[in-house]
């Protein structure tokens, strides 16, 4: 007599007690850090006002917003220290380049700085936002924030021949040809279907300002010339 077999069923997968889904938990980062990287992404690709604390913490994971308060006081807070967090490792760069002799050290400072955009992509959008958008609803904190990054950049082309009422212009300069190349990515790629953020492009956008800036900066330069 043939033997029936027992057709198993599976179970349902229980609810997570801690409300999040799988992929989620399985996210070992501190949690203060998964709540960063979210917010940097969303703040960079909708602005300040446009995002909720509430999508945040559902994307980063957590039950509720209330838990998303546990580690940032305010909304503000959590956009200020995500700003803080991306310009901080730029500041350090460009103090390590005026500590090493200034422009003298400026392939080197390149070469890192387009490096870290390039593994930070979203920072360069979150800039331009604060700048264009984000300002109006903090008017003091992008400012602070900002500020200290324009100040030492202007204390380390000081060093250079450029006359000191020409300094903001070439800070303004270099701002939209470095950062400028990563925010504006997207819209490049819409109208050329190139890869600005491709390994080959952004090695050749190393290449092209090491040229540029000897040209801009190195001895016997444009300001030189002029």
């Amino acid at each position: 007599m043939a033997t029936r077999r027992r057709s198993r069923v599976r179970p349902f997968p229980r609810a997570s007690r801690t409300g999040r889904n799988p992929r989620q938990r399985r996210d070992r980062r501190p949690t203060r850090d998964v709540i960063l990287d979210v917010a940097e992404r969303r703040f960079a690709e909708r602005g300040y006002a446009a995002v909720s604390v509430r999508e945040i913490a559902a994307e980063a994971g957590l039950r509720n917003q209330a838990s998303l308060y546990h580690h940032f006081r305010s909304k503000q807070a959590l956009y200020e220290a995500v700003l803080a967090r991306g310009l901080e490792p730029v500041l350090a760069l460009v103090a390590e380049s005026r500590a090493a002799g200034g422009l003298a050290q400026w392939e080197t400072f390149i070469d890192r700085l387009v490096v870290y955009l390039a593994e930070h992509p979203h920072l360069p959008r979150l800039i331009q936002r604060a700048a264009l958008a984000d300002r109006r609803y903090l008017p003091s904190a992008v400012p602070r924030l900002l500020r200290p990054l324009y100040d030492e950049g202007i204390t380390v082309l000081g060093g250079g021949s450029w006359p000191a009422a020409d300094l903001p212009h070439l800070a303004a300069a270099l701002y939209v040809l470095i950062f400028g190349y990563f925010a504006n990515a997207g819209l490049f790629q819409a109208v050329t279907r190139q890869d600005l953020c491709s390994p080959r492009a952004v090695a050749r956008q190393r290449r092209f300002l090491r040229s540029l800036l000897a040209r801009v900066l190195g001895p016997g330069g444009v300001a030189a010339a002029g």
